[in-house]
Formats: structure tokens, sequence, C-alpha cells
């Protein structure tokens, strides 16, 4: 594609390329081993006041891999699943077995025994790593799977002594957060890493075709599909986000808040990998939705970045204390997963002084395809321009390319697109043509300058008297009522209209009413997007990362009194 079919070049942040080289390294593996040469002194993980430097996290992931190997005799391309939330154990395992050659399985820990028991048939996993808070799950559903080999650990085991035996005890024995479970023949973690040390240490032969990661999403819309993300997608995609934060970033200084679980495409890439290029810090929260805690692990660390979904940011500036954190060394907010509202950014800038920057990606392109410019003053409400080695296209319900500003269904190109769906051509098919645009399902559109805007996606889209609303829209100016916690927009059956606009609020000031949300809602929208059904709530159902649910919100038919 040419320059002037890229206009997003002319408006490139300084110092980044229009192309990046994947050839700079043949497997994730390379640029772990790259990173654990050159900052081998320098600390890469923390969780709990436990510090893992990058000479650590080499020698123990040595040892987990030798271990697959030696211990278990695994080989190259086998499937080995990681059901953690963010602790030290999680790097360890997962550098381990991409060292063995393994294609790991990102499992989330809050999984439902049918959940579970889906992904690890379908991705063939012959072992799994799970730490002790969910190993009951896994113990319901192991004899439906292939599962040969289980892994346990609990939370403190790599906290040293006496801090990790008192907070595996208080887990078990206080809080009861650790279900009783059996798994005959469960290795211990800690086991398996003195165990590796009897065996050589496996180099085998990566190269970009090989299958990195199964990556399992669409759930929501059916059973859920494993995106196969080679070593080729995710190099690509690491070397895209660093080509564009690079100048931005301190070699071996920078420190990242790492609140969403690693097991998810965007902290795994963007905090995970694109940081460790830089020898950064990763400071791991294990437990997010546990603001004031949250805080307090904040209040320990003069962090440099911090990436995050929208409404961690907003938990966040509604919790005592966070305003008054050590804001000094910030340079850094990324936003993505969902849409980052207007009231939160403006807010987030004020109290932290640092712009939030908003990105989109997919599982499906490892993740990010848009990232705005780091140095923006404040926020755009756009998803920035595509990052290098990426072309879009803005495309018609019959595939052709829409001019500049145009409405229609963003596509994307380029290495980190996934190779397909694991042993699903048809639903492959649906989404990936021939020629390697990856048709995302976002309804989009991109202005003179190459900067994308995300309308909303395809499948939220209201349908009102023939009018589209999108969700995000709706949700964008209600959040700006001084009153309003959180809120979601979705679409219910109406007999005069088809569908109609209802939205779902957390209130902020308890004395706020419908028809203060009305008479704000009726100067800044026109009649047909305007909320017709108002439903306060106490909270709004969340995915793992925070994404806000509206598949859980919609409802049959509409809750009653709609506006006259």
């Amino acid at each position: 594609m040419s320059n002037t079919q890229r206009p997003w070049l002319a408006h490139y942040p300084s110092g980044v390329p229009a192309e990046i080289d994947t050839a700079t390294y043949p497997s994730v593996v390379a640029l772990f081993e790259e990173a654990c040469e050159r900052f081998r002194h320098r600390p890469a993980f923390s969780n709990f006041g436990r510090v893992l430097g990058y000479g650590d996290l080499d020698r123990l992931s040595a040892r987990f891999a030798a271990f697959l190997t030696g211990e278990l005799g695994f080989v190259k391309g086998d499937r080995i699943a990681i059901m953690m939330p963010n602790c030290l154990q999680y790097p360890i395992a997962l550098f381990g077995a991409l060292r063995a050659g393994m294609t790991v399985v990102n499992t989330n820990p809050m999984y439902t025994a049918r959940e579970l028991r889906h992904q690890l048939e379908d991705s063939g996993a012959r072992a799994i790593v799970v730490l002790d808070n969910f190993a009951a799950t896994v113990a319901e559903v192991l004899a439906d799977t292939h599962v040969e080999h289980v892994v346990t650990t609990g939370l403190g085991d790599m906290l040293g002594f006496p801090k990790g035996a008192l907070i595996n005890f208080a887990l078990k024995r206080i809080k009861k957060m650790v279900p009783p479970y059996r798994i005959d023949g469960a290795i211990r973690f800690n086991a398996a890493l003195a165990r590796g040390m009897r065996h050589p240490v496996p180099r085998p032969t990566l190269g970009h075709d090989d299958i990195a990661f199964l990556q399992y999403t669409g759930g929501t819309t059916g059973v859920a599909k494993g995106a196969m993300l080679t070593q080729r997608n995710m190099v690509a995609n690491m070397l895209q986000a660093a080509a564009w934060v690079g100048t931005n970033v301190a070699s071996g200084e920078e420190v990242v808040i790492t609140a969403l679980p690693l097991y998810h495409i965007f902290a795994l890439t963007a905090n995970c990998l694109t940081f460790m290029k830089f020898g950064g810090m990763n400071v791991l929260i294990t437990n997010p939705r546990d603001m004031p805690g949250f805080v307090k692990e904040l209040a320990k660390v003069r962090f440099s970045a911090i990436t995050g979904v929208n409404t961690l940011f907003n938990g966040l500036l509604h919790t005592a204390g966070f305003d008054r954190l050590d804001f000094s060394r910030l340079h850094l907010t990324l936003g993505g997963g969902m849409a980052v509202q207007r009231a939160v950014a403006e807010r987030w800038k004020k109290v932290t002084g640092c712009t939030l920057a908003e990105a989109y990606g997919l599982t499906e392109t490892s993740p990010a395809v848009c990232i705005n410019p780091l140095d923006l003053a404040e926020y755009n409400a756009s998803i920035g321009l595509p990052v290098p080695s990426t072309d879009i296209s803005i495309q018609d319900e019959n595939g052709h390319s829409l001019p500049i500003g145009g409405v229609g269904e963003l596509c994307v190109k380029g290495p980190q697109v996934m190779k397909g769906y694991w042993n699903r051509p048809d639903e492959t098919a649906k989404v990936l043509t021939a020629d390697g645009w990856l048709h995302t399902g976002d309804i989009a559109r991109m202005d003179e300058r190459g900067f994308v805007y995300i309308v909303d996606r395809k499948k939220d889209m209201i349908l009102v008297s023939g009018f589209n609303v999108y969700p995000n829209e709706v949700e964008d100016v209600v959040a700006q009522h001084p009153g309003v916690l959180e809120v979601a927009a979705v679409g219910v059956p109406d007999e005069h209209s088809g569908e109609a606009v209802k939205i779902f609020v957390v209130k902020k000031d308890p004395n706020l009413t419908e028809e203060d949300l009305r008479k704000h809602c009726h100067d800044a929208l026109t009649g047909y997007k305007r909320p017709k059904y108002i439903e306060f709530r106490d909270s709004l159902p969340k995915s793992n990362v925070g994404k806000i649910l509206r598949r859980e919100l919609r409802a049959p038919s509409p809750s009653p009194s709609p506006s006259a």
C-alpha cells in the first residue's frame, strides 16, 4: 500500500518507523533470552513485595522447561494450560513452557467447570498449572479431558518464608478461599522446579510458524474458539508496540503496573513482552478488584506506566487515597479492551497529569492494531493510528473499501493477525479472507489524518426506527453527568420502534433521579438516541478484566416506566 493510501504515516510520532522487521527475533524465546542476558541484574516482576530479577526468571524458567521435557516427556508443540492470576509463578511457568517449545493455553481462573472442560478438551492440553484456589474446578473436569499432569501451587509459594507460608495459611484456613480438592498424582510447583534441576535445559528449534499461544475468545456468541497466535504474531506485535513507545521509555528503568491478568492478551503483550524488551519491571497486582488494597500497593512504588480498561481507571479515580499518590514518574497510561469514556480520561489527566491514551486491539491480532500518539495533550476520542506494518480498511457490507469518513466494518491486515482458529477452519473463513484481511466486527470510521474512531461493535448496534444508535455514544454522554459512576447502554425490543435504548446506571450521587438523566440526555442526544428506559443498579456485570458485559444486561422485554 502506498503512503497516499496510508494517511496515518504523515502523523506518526517522531521516531516511529512505518515498518518493523519481524526477522529481528525468530521467537518469543529469543526475545526472552536477550532480555535476561542484557538485564540480568535488573528486576523483572514483583508481587506482594517479592522481586524476581531477570536472572532469577532465567534460572527458574529453565528449571521448569527441563521439568516439562525431562520429567514429563513433553515435546515441541504439546499444549500446556496455565490457570493462574497475576503471581510470580505465572511468568516462570509461561517462559518455561515456551522454552520447552510448548504451546501455552492461557486459561481464566474464574472459568466454570463447563468452560474449563471445553477449553482443555478443545485445546488437547496435556498438562495444567493451577493455583490452589481454583484447583477444585480442575479436579471436577479432569476425567473428561486429555490432561495427564497437574501442577498445583499456593499464592505464597514464591514469596519466601515466613511471608509465603503465612499468606497460604490465611487464604486456606482463615479466609477459606481454597476449596478442598483431590487430584491424585498432582505435583507441587516448587517440587517441579527442584526436579527440573536433574535435567538439561531443552533447546528446541523455534520459528515464526510455530504456535506460541492458544488464546480463547468468542464465547459470548457460542463456543469459545482458540486463536492460534504464532511466534511471528507475538514477536511482530511486541515490536510494533515497542516501536510506538520506544522513544518515550528509559531502558532498564521502567516500572509498569500490571493489574490486568497476564493470561489476557492485552497485558501479555503490552506489559509482559513489550516492557521485557526494555528491561522494565512488571508490578503484578493479583486482585485489582480490591481497590483499596490496589491503591495501597500503588503507594509502595513510583511507577512510570500503567495499562487498564475504562472501568479500572474509573475505579481508581473513585478510591480514597488515589489522588494523593506520587505520579511524578508516570508518563504512559494506556487504555484498551473497551471504549475509554471522555469523563474518565479527562479526570485521569486532571488527577495524574498524564494523558490516558486509548488503544485498540483484538485477541486475533495479538492484540494491538491502533495506538494513540503518547504525546497527545489530551484525550481525543479516537483509538489512534495503525501501528507499524499494519493496514486497515473501512469496508461496507459488500467488502468494498469506503472513502475517508465513511462508516463501516474495520478490517485489519498485518503480521500480528492470527493464523486462524484452532481446528475450526469454518470459523476462520468467516473472519479471515484468503488475502489476509481480518474482519473485526467493529464499526469504525477514519478521518483525513488516519485517526480511527470506533463507533461500536456491529453486534451491539441498536436499530431504532431504522436509525443506527451506538451504545458507546450514549454511554459517553451519560457518563459525563456528575452523578453517574458507571453506565451501560443496550437495545431492548420495542413494539413501536423495533428497538429502544435502555441504560443501566450505577449512581455516584445517591440523589440522582431518572429525571436528572433524561434532562441531561435531552440536551446532548437527538431524539431516537435518548434512553427510553432507565434502570439503576448497585453494580454492572463485568468480565475478568473489567469490561462491562452488555450481553448480560439485555432483557427479553423492556422494563416499565418509559419516558413519555
